[in-house]
């Protein structure tokens, strides 16, 4: 029976005992980061193995692979993509950075596509605020939330085109939180109506997208005790109030943001309405430890994730890669090294 969990693994190739975990754990999907790449021949490998450890040809293997400072898959074997802020600082017109937008992600998907990868943890739909940490910083397409939306929403179209999932994050959003999840909680103060009205409306306009992922926030406004990943209330605001009946995946288990042990960490996740929990690192160990906070997916969870495999497109929309390549080259042009913040680096995005 498949579980309720996404995991990542060690190196460029499977072990023999993360091999025998997964084939017991029987993770819904895998993500790579990093670590886990060297050249296309051996993600393609590695993306056979993984599938291959739980008997799934269709296993979903999720990458971050936004541009910019959260790129997994780079120079030399892939091109290097700029950061989401860059695209309309290139045209100064949002319906020109719109098709900007489209056509990079359609590219990176081609990309992924190619070496076995299907599910792609963009686009970041979170709106920064004056004064807010950076960990978001250039990772956001605009400053306002009908712009992020509508580059937001060519992101997603790019990807499907190309026969990847789209993950939109961090939901209800990361925009306004003054501290680094990876490092510590951070807690939003805002009231709701302006959480609702600046916020949320970006993950509002794409709730028809086919996966989710949560931000480890508290919002006093919607649970002044628990961060979003782990209170039952943010996600009914989310399933509710933005209206998301898409698939709803924790961010990483082991940032700080979280307390517990990891065991604690996944079960409370998954008891606040998350249908998959994320662990990212590849510790063996550590992934045992949130086997036994995980059960089966099943019921609505089952559903909506059969609901989101669904939406890949097996037979991606015709392009010619080295003409659409040249053209987003020739229109970044100059853009490449466009302000950034510090480097996510490892770090679960």
């Amino acid at each position: 029976m498949t579980s309720a969990a996404i995991y990542g693994c060690s190196g460029h190739r499977l072990t023999e005992a993360e091999r025998a975990f997964f084939a017991e754990a029987r993770p819904w999907g895998f993500i790579l980061f990093r670590r886990n790449i060297d050249s296309p021949e051996q993600v393609r490998a590695l993306t056979d193995e993984l599938r291959d450890s739980i008997g799934d040809a269709d296993a979903p293997i999720l990458i971050d692979q936004e541009g910019g400072r959260v790129q997994r898959m780079g120079p030399p074997h892939w091109p290097k993509y700029p950061p989401a802020e860059a695209y309309l600082k290139a045209t100064n017109d949002p319906l020109a950075a719109r098709e900007l937008v489209r056509l990079g992600a359609r590219l990176m998907a081609h990309d992924l596509k190619a070496v076995g990868i299907n599910v792609d943890c963009l686009p970041v739909l979170d709106v920064p605020v004056p004064g807010a940490h950076d960990i978001i910083g250039d990772r956001a397409y605009a400053h306002d939330p009908a712009t992020v939306a509508q580059l937001g929403r060519a992101a997603a179209e790019g990807l499907l085109a190309g026969g990847v999932l789209p993950v939109i994050k961090h939901m209800p959003g990361h925009g306004r939180a003054f501290a680094d999840t990876h490092k510590e909680l951070p807690t939003v103060h805002a009231d709701m109506d302006t959480l609702d009205a600046w916020d949320f409306a970006p993950f509002r306009a794409l709730s028809d997208m086919p996966i989710g992922m949560t931000a480890h926030i508290v919002f006093t406004a919607i649970d002044g005790k628990n961060p979003a990943t782990q209170s039952k209330k943010a996600i009914r605001l989310i399933r509710e109030r933005l209206g998301f009946s898409g698939l709803l995946l924790s961010d990483d288990l082991v940032m700080s943001a979280l307390s517990g042990t990891l065991t604690e960490r996944a079960h409370k996740s998954l008891k606040a309405g998350c249908d998959l929990v994320v662990h990212w690192n590849g510790d063996l160990d550590e992934m045992r430890q949130v086997a036994e906070g995980v059960g089966a997916l099943k019921g609505k969870a089952a559903r909506r994730a059969a609901a989101a495999l669904a939406r890949i497109v097996h037979t991606p929309e015709p392009f010619d890669y080295t003409e659409a390549r040249d053209r987003f080259d020739a229109l970044m042009a100059g853009r490449l090294t466009a302000a950034r913040g510090p480097d996510v680096g490892e770090a679960q995005a």
